[in-house]
């Protein structure tokens, strides 16, 4: 997985006047959690913007004035309610040997038989909860549609990985094609047309 540097300084003082001065200054408070202790430091807002406005996942490198660097995940963030600037991140820290979860975003490729019959794909997680140690957790998670036809759903069983554990349950879909009122139904697919029926009675 590709990993951001945030390059910040240690907080000494954490009261609400220092943090308020820190916000008004362009720099953002911020804790590390999982260590001994948590961890106080703060870092320019814009230092955060590949980390923060991007679908994709990555871990977070913090480099700290006093020369420690910390591995680490985003875990919680708070915007401004008005302004929707950033005012305080929670990372949490990862070791190599220790195993983290977080949510890995969901990329299809190739174009499902279903879909090019007039079907419409569903995808109801664009990102997907995964357990595994740091330098297991994939960039994205790879799903070829190719295969589905109208009425096919895709279980998370279907793409099980010996690198790192989904937790979701065995049934959950992760994608499906069901029939629109447009789709051209062919001999592949009838066999299918019952599930893809039942699927849109129940909308």
């Amino acid at each position: 997985m590709k990993s951001i540097t945030i390059n910040g300084s240690q907080r000494e003082s954490v009261g609400k006047k220092a943090t308020k001065a820190l916000r008004n200054a362009g720099q953002v408070p911020c804790v590390i959690y999982g260590g001994d202790k948590p961890l106080h430091f703060s870092a320019p807002e814009l230092a955060f913007s590949k980390l923060v406005y991007t679908a994709n996942a990555h871990t977070v490198v913090i480099a700290l004035d006093n020369g420690v660097e910390y591995n680490a995940i985003m875990q919680d963030i708070q915007f401004h309610p008005v302004t929707d600037k950033i005012i305080h991140i929670d990372f949490y820290q990862i070791f190599e040997d220790k195993e983290i979860t977080m949510e890995i975003p969901v990329h299809t490729v190739g174009s499902s038989k279903g879909v090019m019959n007039g079907g419409n794909l569903r995808m109801p997680y664009r990102k997907l909860r995964v357990k595994a140690i740091p330098s297991k957790l994939p960039d994205f998670i790879e799903i070829d549609i190719t295969p589905l036809k109208i009425g096919n759903k895709l279980y998370i069983t279907e793409i099980e990985n010996e690198d790192y554990k989904f937790m979701h349950p065995d049934n959950t879909v992760v994608c499906q094609v069901r029939r629109s009122r447009l789709a051209v139904m062919t001999d592949d697919d009838d066999d299918e047309e019952e599930d893809g029926a039942d699927d849109t009675a129940q909308e």
